[in-house]
């Protein structure tokens, strides 16, 4: 039977229980702090990252997986005669993806595949999850490689920020930049799409520009079946159960309620919340 192993990064933030459930591999990305490096879900927590971000008067900043930590992760996987699928945060948001790439030029010849989530978050963790179950059914490389396509395009992510500020100097801001400047009061919405951030509009309170990441979650599933949703928050996990509540109208195959990392929290601020889902699978 073939023998195929999932590695993601951290910026997915799948539960822990799903991780082990599904025997999935986590690569982390880096935060950068003063002169501190943390290795992003394993020295640093949300709980703890979020607190320190409150009073930080230096302000962190990211940095791609390392292609020694890939290299870690290959070599024990490879000696168990595993093949190996790379399911990475989107090469529009950071250099995983070529971390990745560059780890794989020492292993000639290897049962090795990157593939680009072209998303981040729980959508990334998604398509992480689908080609997972597969590969823990039996399924080959180039199977489980066709099921994370697949989940890809049925995947997607919407989100609401408090402010711009992070992602504009984080440069990961795109087409939002257009908002910059204008009054406190306006709430962004944004997605990822083609795996960028994007602006899609403005509302003008909080509640409202929640309450519209749910209908954006209906007009973009389109009543696809299965459906599975997951909430995604930096540091407002009231309002994340909120939001919450407010999908069971879908009666999804699956919720869960999952932090944003601390190398996505880096970019979006305190007080995100995002909505990932897959429908169709």
């Amino acid at each position: 039977m073939s023998k195929v192993a999932i590695i993601t990064d951290s910026t997915a933030y799948i539960p822990p229980g799903y991780l082990k459930k599904y025997k999935i591999s986590v690569a982390p990305l880096q935060l950068i702090w003063g002169n501190e490096t943390f290795l992003d879900g394993v020295d640093i927590q949300p709980d703890e990252f979020y607190s320190r971000l409150t009073n930080a008067t230096i302000m962190p900043s990211t940095s791609q997986a390392t292609i020694r930590y890939f290299q870690e992760l290959f070599d024990p996987l490879l000696e168990q005669d595993y093949s190996i699928l790379n399911i990475l945060i989107s090469s529009k948001l950071s250099g995983t993806v070529d971390s990745a790439i560059q780890a794989l030029e020492a292993y000639p010849n290897a049962p090795i595949e990157i593939f680009d989530s072209y998303n981040a978050g729980m959508a990334l963790g998604f398509q992480a999850i689908a080609a997972a179950k597969a590969a823990l059914q039996g399924a080959s490389l180039a199977e489980c490689k066709e099921i994370a396509e697949k989940a890809r395009l049925l995947s997607g992510t919407v989100f609401a920020v408090d402010t711009l500020e992070f992602l504009h100097r984080g440069g990961r801001i795109g087409s939002a930049s257009r908002f910059l400047g204008m009054a406190l009061n306006i709430k962004p919405i944004l997605e990822v799409s083609d795996g960028k951030v994007e602006a899609v509009e403005k509302v003008r309170t909080r509640k409202k520009s929640l309450s519209r990441l749910v209908d954006m979650v209906s007009e973009r599933s389109n009543g696809r079946k299965p459906l599975r949703i997951a909430i995604m928050h930096a540091n407002a996990e009231a309002e994340a159960r909120d939001v919450l509540e407010q999908t069971r109208k879908f009666n999804a195959e699956e919720y869960i309620l999952s932090h944003v990392s601390p190398a996505i929290g880096t970019h979006i601020g305190p007080g995100g919340i995002g909505i990932a889902y897959m429908a169709g699978m």
